[in-house]
């Protein structure tokens, strides 16, 4: 575990709240969570700190998590796209403008990427066949809806994910999008085969501010930790970031701390090297509120409309 040199500033020395990635961070390569993780966890509710996960998966996706990690805050799934609760219902949806769905899907199709689609909490594709269906089917833990066309599932879509193993192409891909669409979304590579396109507020930048804006905190008191290009847009405000030892170069030249891999418990080691010492430290200087009563007073259940992120 690395202190980064390029990053200019500093890590924040006092943290409240750690915001996590889910796969390729919080996850092995199995999608499995380790005792390590998971009771990592367990050390940061027992410090009175905050710890809220978000990812690219869909809702359905992310409710295995919740029982072994004791979640009681809602979560961000598809990059912020939808806020949902424990019990999955929703407290926030962000889908992409209607009108742009058809031109972002042109796009993809036109550098040669599969497409999948999902709206609401369903996820829909062309081929059961296609590439990285059956891993990302093992995955969330549901299977896709196969359609013929996708021109009855155009309307609410919520997040639109292009697909390849040809890894140049879907970081050309990525910039092509971000030209041609500009301001009317987000696209981000969620996974080096994965190129994430959602509502240009659904991202994890913005995750990251409604998250300050909620628990009013300032955004130097928020951890986060993660291993792919999308994770660095909620890096560069937060007060500590930390990149996993599995990311790329690029990534990790964007955080302030570079754990081990996810196949050797980057995350606890995260946790437990840069995020407890600095939460320790947070409650050494500020004595007025209580460990237990800080953290259940944000992470309790809340009036609709109230809950963090929304």
């Amino acid at each position: 575990m690395t202190r980064n040199a390029n990053v200019l500033m500093g890590a924040s020395d006092t943290i409240s709240t750690l915001l996590a990635d889910v796969d390729g961070t919080l996850v092995t390569k199995a999608k499995v969570l380790t005792k390590g993780a998971i009771e990592a966890v367990r050390r940061l509710h027992e410090s009175g700190s905050a710890f809220f996960i978000t990812s690219g998966r869909p809702p359905r996706g992310m409710r295995m998590l919740i029982e072994p990690l004791g979640l009681k805050a809602p979560m961000a799934a598809f990059n912020g796209g939808m806020i949902v609760r424990p019990d999955l219902s929703v407290v926030d949806e962000r889908p992409l403008p209607d009108d742009i769905v058809p031109d972002v899907i042109n796009t993809l199709l036109a550098r040669g990427l599969d497409v999948w689609i999902y709206r609401g909490t369903d996820w829909y594709v062309r081929s059961a066949q296609a590439p990285h269906v059956d891993r990302e089917t093992a995955t969330v833990q549901f299977p896709p809806t196969v359609v013929p066309t996708f021109d009855a599932v155009l309307n609410r879509v919520v997040k639109i994910v292009g697909v390849s193993d040809d890894l140049d192409s879907v970081v050309r891909c990525e910039a092509a999008a971000q030209a041609q669409l500009g301001a009317h979304v987000s696209a981000a590579r969620s996974q080096p085969y994965y190129l994430d396109v959602t509502h240009p507020t659904a991202n994890k930048g913005t995750v990251i501010e409604r998250l300050s804006q909620f628990l009013n905190v300032p955004l130097e008191s928020i951890a986060t930790i993660g291993d792919q290009p999308n994770d660095v847009l909620m890096f560069k405000p937060s007060g500590l970031s930390i990149a996993m030892g599995n990311a790329s170069p690029e990534v990790q030249r964007q955080a302030d701390y570079v754990t081990t891999s996810y196949e050797d418990e980057g995350f606890a080691n995260a946790v437990e090297r840069f995020v407890l010492p600095r939460a320790a430290l947070r409650r050494n200087q500020s004595k007025k509120t209580g460990k237990d009563e800080w953290y259940e007073s944000h992470t309790t259940a809340r009036e609709p409309g109230t809950e963090p992120l929304a």
